[in-house]
């Protein structure tokens, strides 16, 4: 990634990433000890961690289902996508529409590993993972296995789950994701905030002082990245509020990330 939004990973495992300190935080086994340090000083700084995860996992599923069950969308382009944590998002929406296209990207040489999990698709359907910057997103757009997996003149929904609070620009990021993208075509967003939990702001100053810069965001500056969109009810809200099922939600204050899809018009 470029300039003061960079990521950095590495394969020695010099430089925390926050797709390994996800993977360490819910239990997983492809970290390093620089991730389980990063991980271990994020609950410090926010106990409330763990849960707002899970909560970010169960939030990214009913999205999907919503966007292949009620959107109709049978094309995916999911960005930042981490390590395989099933059921993973091709998993949700080929159980609605088996013949559901699915594009991972991702710049993590651990993920890359884990790509063949990615891309278990269904025999009507397909799944393609490409390694790729989220901040090079003309890159990303171009990449051949999106071009031959996607077929950019019908709508696709772009899912950015847990990951613009790791770009400062995410506007531009987002405004320039969507440009290409057919009319009827969604935007899926989950976004970490120090609107809904005390400590947010302290696990913000620990995941940068880890070199992996975080940017929280308020209710209002989430709304704004879905200018000229249509937001779907119930709108921007604590992810838990997202269309939870019967008895699923859990108060906005144990977790720390707002939610909210729209479409393109």
């Amino acid at each position: 990634m470029h300039e003061e939004n960079n990521i950095t990973t590495s394969p020695t495992g010099s430089q925390a990433h926050s797709a390994r300190v996800y993977d360490y935080i819910l239990g997983g086994k492809d970290h390093y000890e620089v991730d389980r340090a990063a991980g271990e000083a994020s609950l410090r700084a926010w106990p409330g961690l763990r849960t707002s995860m899970l909560a970010n996992r169960a939030a990214m599923r009913r999205m999907a289902h919503w966007l292949a069950e009620e959107a109709g969308v049978r094309q995916f382009l999911d960005i930042g996508t981490g390590i395989p944590t099933e059921p993973n998002l091709h998993q949700v929406v080929q159980g609605v529409a088996p013949q559901s296209r699915i594009v991972y990207v991702d710049n993590d040489p651990i993920v890359l590993a884990h790509a063949d999990a990615l891309m278990c698709s269904t025999p009507e359907g397909r799944t393609a993972y490409v390694e790729a910057d989220m901040n090079a997103p003309d890159t990303l757009l171009a990449a051949p296995e999106l071009r031959q997996t996607l077929d950019l003149d019908e709508p696709i929904a772009l899912t950015v789950i847990a990951m613009l609070q790791f770009v400062r620009d995410a506007q531009g990021l987002v405004e320039t994701l969507m440009e290409p993208l057919a009319a009827g075509s969604h935007l899926a967003i989950t976004l970490a905030t120090a609107d809904l939990a005390d400590g947010s702001e302290a696990l913000a100053a620990e995941y940068t002082r880890r070199g992996i810069p975080m940017y929280l965001r308020n209710r209002a500056e989430v709304e704004r990245l879905f200018d000229g969109l249509e937001l779907v009810a119930p709108g921007v809200v604590p992810m838990t509020s997202w269309r939870p099922a019967d008895g699923e939600e859990l108060p906005s204050t144990t977790t720390n990330m707002y939610a909210g899809v729209a479409r393109k018009p």
